[in-house]
């Protein structure tokens, strides 16, 4: 059965309106349904509903539901990750990834050595165009729900705000680090923090002052890798823990 994402407000009682044209275009003309057809939809919430269609035009299409659930499909954890933004349209690439990994929210984060520039003016439109990537990726992987995407923030903002999280850690190329198994052979936690880096590392004062706000360093191996590798990296031995 097809699976959809419509936001909590197109949707009226036992009836649900899907207006978007992009939307309207794949299942009308691509996947060619009808009225009759059964779909299953999710909005932000994590709420899921199983319809049928009844009316099909190049307008929109309209459903009634026959079935509403609540997605009980919620982790040991939530897992954030704060990933600087890599170079050309990698950034595109992690939020898709990640979505399909279950991480629960995603923060696209300025560091001192992130290269790439995004206008003040552009931002908004730069974190709509994530959360249609976010809403593309849950779709195909038919996670419940969608991840939040933060506006672009600092990182001294990140850890003003991380105290609400029980274990937060840091991949980095110098000094002394711990493994992953390592940490997670004794750690039960319950809200984690991961910030990646960007290209060339967090900066010797950016990791001590990660430290001091109760950040792990860790490592990933004898190798080094690109940014959008070491965010998948970290989420998939993460999700692996979790699910075993």
């Amino acid at each position: 059965m097809h699976k959809f994402h419509i936001p909590s407000e197109n949707i009226s009682a036992d009836k649900i309106i899907i207006s978007d044209k992009g939307r309207v275009h794949h299942i009308k003309d691509v996947l060619r349904l009808k009225p009759k057809d059964k779909v299953i939809l999710f909005d932000e919430r994590a709420n899921e509903y199983t319809a049928d269609i009844e009316k099909v035009s190049s307008g929109g299409i309209s459903l009634k539901v026959k079935e509403k659930s609540v997605s009980t499909a919620s982790g040991k954890f939530r897992l954030t990750v704060a990933c600087a933004i890599p170079k050309k349209a990698k950034m595109d690439d992690i939020i898709d990834k990640l979505t399909q990994l279950g991480v629960d929210r995603i923060i696209p984060l300025k560091t001192s050595r992130t290269v790439v520039k995004i206008d003040k003016h552009k931002e908004a439109g730069r974190k709509a165009r994530w959360e249609k990537i976010a809403v593309n990726a849950a779709q195909q992987s038919q996670r419940p729900g969608l991840p939040v995407i933060d506006p672009i923030k600092d990182i001294k903002e990140i850890l003003e705000e991380s105290r609400d999280f029980d274990l937060k850690l840091i991949p980095t190329l110098a000094g002394k680090r711990r493994f992953l198994k390592e940490i997670f052979a004794k750690a039960c936690p319950r809200n984690i923090l991961v910030l990646i880096g960007p290209e060339g590392d967090f900066t010797p004062q950016e990791v001590a002052a990660a430290l001091k706000t109760g950040f792990i360093p860790v490592t990933l191996g004898k190798l080094v890798l690109r940014v959008d590798t070491a965010a998948v990296t970290v989420t998939s031995f993460i999700r692996l823990y979790e699910n075993g």
